[in-house]
């Protein structure tokens, strides 16, 4: 039996305490997601736990500090189901020092309203879609 990948994701939002707005970030690679939008975050590296992991790969890809929040619940006991091999752990964060800018893997990044339409009229990732929708919900 093998295990899934484990990947880790942010829904970096303006605020734990009162989210109004999500942070989206637009991929550059590979061909099949490029221009398609995402939660930022990566692999665990060997020796990392998933937060240790997410604080580094948000520190990589957005040049940010945050503080985590709570965890977004997948469908699975690995997290949310990206593909037959890989599952994502999705955490709320916010951002305590540094602005998120596209310096790894991203083109772009927007904040959106998380009650408002335009997070959802975005072209998410596939498998990041649900967790839009569970993130829309959890903080509605």
């Amino acid at each position: 039996m093998t295990s899934m990948k484990q990947i880790v994701g942010a829904a970096l939002v303006d605020s734990l305490s009162n989210p109004q707005q999500l942070l989206a970030a637009r991929r550059t690679a590979p061909p099949e997601f490029a221009g398609m939008w995402e939660f930022p975050g990566g692999k665990i590296e060997k020796g990392e736990g998933p937060e240790e992991a997410l604080h580094r790969e948000l520190r990589e890809e957005l040049g940010v500090t945050v503080t985590l929040g709570a965890e977004i619940e997948g469908s699975t006991p690995d997290g949310w189901p990206l593909n037959s091999g890989a599952a994502m752990r999705v955490w709320l964060a916010e951002s305590m020092e540094g602005t998120p800018e596209p310096l790894e893997d991203h083109d772009a990044l927007v904040w959106v309203d998380l009650g408002g339409q335009e997070i959802l009229e975005l072209p998410w990732i596939p498998a990041d879609l649900p967790i839009v929708h569970a993130l829309i919900e959890y903080t509605s």
